[in-house]
């Protein structure tokens, strides 16, 4: 496989810090690159990801597939001939904290307009 076969990509997280970056064949999977992301998460950051499902990766304003390969996914518009790829992380935050931290408002549950015209 020649040299520029591959793919050279960094992921950008949220807080603006980078993974990467690092070359890829262009038949990896979506879900192998998210596996690399798990393995490679800073230690001190809070809130890191426990499976590929918690992660979503954003290339060019479209969500990527985990069961795509890099090849699929790619829009040539979006890269520079031997320039670096740069891919959004975005980590979904646990369900359990988001049901347990918000009590339900009994006004939310009857649902309804709350407007008052005077």
């Amino acid at each position: 496989m020649a040299v520029e076969d591959l793919v050279e990509i960094k992921f950008r997280l949220a807080d603006g810090s980078d993974i990467g970056p690092s070359k890829f064949i262009p038949s990896t999977t979506v879900g192998s690159l998210k596996e690399k992301i798990i393995a490679l998460w800073p230690k001190e950051k809070e809130n890191g990801p426990r499976t590929i499902n918690d992660l979503k990766l954003i290339n060019a304003g479209r969500i990527l597939e985990n069961n795509k390969t890099l090849a699929e996914s790619r829009l040539p518009v979006a890269e520079v001939p031997g320039g670096v790829i740069t891919m959004h992380v975005v980590v979904r935050p646990p369900l359990s904290e988001k049901n347990t931290d918000k009590p339900q408002d009994d006004a939310a549950k009857k649902g309804g307009c709350g407007c008052t015209i005077l």
